[in-house]
């Protein structure tokens, strides 16, 4: 059939001078074909021409089977870099016939950080080392440093490939302290977008700035220490205004007062990361003290209503008024032993610099129960503390599921509480939360571990009972 050389509305357009030139050669052919069987018919030496004709014809077959199983598949070499006409795919053409066996399995995000020489094309390189694996870049920042730059990914890549594959692909194209972990959908949000909604989340409750920090930097733990000690002693020593960046520590001034710090062992924090840290900070120090201001009415089983709200350092006198209706049962199991002065630890406790804390008060405004999830490094506790008179009437289990409520907000893995094995009341309100438990129980102290999420989480065995922080 005639070739299509262009289309015209659609349709394909011959050319008659191509349908001539097809014509010629075949009268021409068949001219030559005659004029050999005359030759062999005729001709003395008919046979043995007819024999080498078939020895050429096959040697030239083979010869032709050869070179084309040796360079056939080899795609053409290209020194701009593009990909080869064989592997380019049409419009319209399915996904399937155009990927891989690699592209075809399920896709897994990685977060991943490496050092590269700061010079033209090194992150070129690394991008084209990634592109040979399959790997879809999702987004990239650079953290400068003054020797290099610190490129850190997003990554897609296929399922089959490994973290060691990565790593070892990585530093072929010249990265160094390449660190890598899985991530999920929720670091797909760029960076800028990310730093606002923490800033925003900061500047309505003071109790964010340790949980919007864990979110910037990731998995590290961090200690607010207060300026002076709860028995009167000298507190750390002070920062300057500016903070201290000591590779994998930070030391913020805490806008209360005291020292801030922020400690990732796995991975040294960049100037980048510490001037937004520092950032989060002062905004947290100018805005001052706030908590959300709103309350739930609640009515028991008994048919008794109670407020429930966020309280703070503002309602310091109401919290020790009911610490002294409570009697010294009580207080031993909240506190772990013998209780002198609350003024020592009330305000500490009530501060929505460690936490968060809710009470549970009457109509008339006394405070009977008081709840606290309190930030203690990378882990999170939940304690309970309910009046006598009120106790055994589902206050502490409204508290508590509140609370666990607001740690899964937060982004907890999960809580603990730190309790005596005689404390009934706190161990069945933790099984009233209907989640997975852990128990240990270390020299008469019991700790109950909830897991907020599927994915079992590991508890670090506690040699004592956790500072009350």
């Amino acid at each position: 059939m005639p070739d299509v050389t262009r289309a015209r509305h659609g349709r394909p357009v011959h050319h008659w001078r191509r349908d001539v030139v097809e014509l010629a050669a075949l009268f021409t052919a068949v001219a030559v074909a005659d004029a050999v069987a005359n030759l062999i018919g005729h001709g003395p030496d008919g046979p043995a021409l007819l024999m080498i004709s078939a020895i050429v014809l096959a040697a030239t077959a083979g010869f032709h089977v050869w070179w084309a199983r040796r360079h056939g598949h080899a795609p053409p070499v290209s020194d701009t870099g593009a990909r080869p006409a064989a592997e380019t795919r049409p419009a319209g053409q399915s996904e399937r016939s155009g990927r891989s066996a690699a592209d075809e399995v399920a896709g897994v995000l990685w977060r991943m950080r490496t050092t590269v020489k700061d010079e033209p094309g090194s992150l070129a390189a690394l991008c084209t080392a990634l592109a040979e694996h399959h790997v879809d870049i999702l987004s990239l920042q650079t953290h400068p440093l003054a020797d290099g730059t610190v490129d850190e990914f997003l990554l897609r890549a296929p399922g089959a490939l490994g973290a060691a594959e990565l790593t070892r692909a990585v530093a072929l194209a010249g990265g160094t302290s390449t660190w890598i972990e899985r991530a999920d959908a929720h670091d797909l949000v760029d960076a800028p977008t990310r730093v606002l909604a923490l800033a925003t989340r900061t500047a309505l409750d003071t109790s964010e700035l340790p949980l919007a920090l864990r979110q910037l930097l990731g998995r590290c733990t961090i200690w607010s220490l207060p300026g002076t000690s709860s028995g009167g002693g000298r507190g750390p020593e002070p920062v300057p205004a500016e903070g201290v960046l000591e590779d994998t520590v930070m030391r913020l001034p805490a806008p209360e007062g005291g020292v801030l710090t922020v400690e990732r062992p796995y991975l040294p924090f960049t100037p980048t990361e510490f001037a937004r840290a520092r950032a989060l900070v002062e905004l947290d120090g100018r805005l001052g003290p706030r908590i959300p201001q709103s309350q739930d009415v609640l009515t028991l089983p008994e048919g008794d209503d109670i407020t429930v709200r966020r309280v703070d350092t503002g309602d310091l006198a109401a919290a020790r008024e009911m610490h002294e209706r409570c009697s010294s049962r009580t207080l031993g199991l909240r506190y772990h032993g013998p209780v002198g002065d609350a003024d020592r630890y009330l305000n500490h406790l009530l501060s929505p610099r460690y936490g968060r804390t809710l009470a549970a008060q009457t109509a008339s405004g006394r405070i009977v129960g008081l709840g606290h999830l309190l930030w203690d490094g990378d882990e999170t506790e939940v304690a309970l503390l309910v009046e006598d008179e009120w106790q055994r009437r589902g206050v502490g289990g409204e508290l508590l599921g509140r609370l666990v409520a607001m740690a899964a907000e937060a982004g907890c893995a999960s809580v603990y509480a730190v309790t005596k094995a005689s404390n009934t009341g706190m161990v069945a309100a933790m099984r009233g939360l209907g989640l997975p438990l852990d128990y240990q129980v270390e020299e008469g102290t019991l700790v109950i571990t909830a897991r907020l999420d599927p994915a079992p989480v590991p508890t670090a065995p506690r040699s004592q009972p956790p500072h009350l922080t």
